[in-house]
């Protein structure tokens, strides 16, 4: 696939990814949006309309993830949660809905296009202490799965994933790392790679899954 990332503030690294797809073949193109603009959903579909043709798989992974100890939540906290994290990707698969319908084939099973999100697993019956922003946040961009996998079958199939770790956050001390691995049976933390892979799944793979949400978590949910 032809791919087109965006970034916030990280521009060094999206010029490493652009520069990564390039050399196996394929046109990539970085795109630099502030996803809690009230047009990141308009300036993403102006640009990438001017690139390419054709739009076959949206991944809504941008997001932040900042504390908010209970009882000093300020307003501000709670609509930049919900502003990048639940309603930029409503904006994005609204706005893009025509591109990913638009080459399906009702004799074709692989042919919808293809919708997935990241959610967390904090979000499914374990939300994390002095983070209620954010889980509000992602507890919304889950029921939005559900929704638009509604909204837009047959055409589009619309999943998610919800990561336990996949890359530790800044905040995480060593006791923190160390507290949440006696809880993970696989015995490991995940990696981007891991996520990665069950992004392709649900691309390539998952002609009759939609509303799904795949937990990304080493098991520890069992626990």
């Amino acid at each position: 696939m032809h791919v087109a990332i965006t970034y916030n503030q990280s521009r060094a690294e999206a010029d490493q990814v652009v520069d990564a797809i390039k050399t196996i073949g394929r046109s990539a193109l970085a795109l630099q949006v502030r996803m809690e603009d009230v047009d990141a959903a308009e300036q993403l579909y102006r640009a990438l309309n001017s690139r390419f043709d054709r739009l076959d798989v949206l991944v809504n992974n941008a997001s932040i993830f900042d504390p908010t100890p209970f009882g000093s939540i300020t307003v501000e906290q709670y609509d930049r949660n919900q502003a990048i994290n639940a309603r930029a990707p409503l904006m994005l698969i609204q706005k893009f809905a025509p591109m990913l319908r638009a080459h399906y084939h009702s004799d074709d099973p692989s042919s919808p296009g293809r919708i997935v999100n990241f959610i967390d697993i904090h979000v499914m019956g374990e939300p994390l202490q002095h983070f209620a922003a954010y889980n509000s946040s992602k507890a919304a961009l889950m029921e939005i799965t559900s929704t638009c996998a509604i909204e837009l079958a047959p055409h589009v199939t619309v999943n998610a994933i919800a990561p336990g770790v996949v890359a530790w956050a800044d905040s995480y001390s060593e006791e923190m790392k160390r507290e949440y691995m006696t809880r993970v049976p696989l015995a490991r933390p995940g990696t981007p790679e891991d996520a990665a892979v069950a992004v392709l799944y649900l691309v390539r793979d998952a002609a009759y899954c939609t509303g799904q949400i795949i937990r990304l978590d080493g098991g520890r949910f069992l626990t």
